[in-house]
């Protein structure tokens, strides 16, 4: 299973300011390897935000995202104490979720 998310969230106004980090190696399928083989593809495909339990965020990726991928977004309507979970998974199917509290 991959590394956790480092998520950070803080609340002002209203407005809660996510940014995570994701630990995740992101090969594209058109690198090769010291042999000249190609490196299969290996990307994270959907990434899911959640306040609460209620969606608020989905990205459909691709493999020109960059390795350990950091994201960035804004949520109306959430206080300190509320909770983040964000959820992905790659075109292998690994899975991974985190949560915060927002601050």
């Amino acid at each position: 299973m991959a590394d956790p998310m480092r998520i950070r969230a803080t609340a002002k106004e209203g407005v809660a300011d996510v940014r995570v980090l994701m630990a995740h190696e992101m090969e594209t399928g058109q690198r090769k390897d010291a042999s000249g083989a190609l490196i299969p593809a290996w990307h994270i495909s959907e990434v899911t935000a959640s306040l609460n339990g209620k969606p608020v965020l989905v990205a459909h990726w691709g493999p020109a995202v960059s390795k350990n991928p950091y994201l960035q977004f804004k949520v109306k309507g959430a206080k300190a104490g509320d909770k983040i979970a964000v959820s992905w998974v790659d075109n292998k199917g690994d899975k991974r979720t985190d949560e915060a509290t927002v601050s």
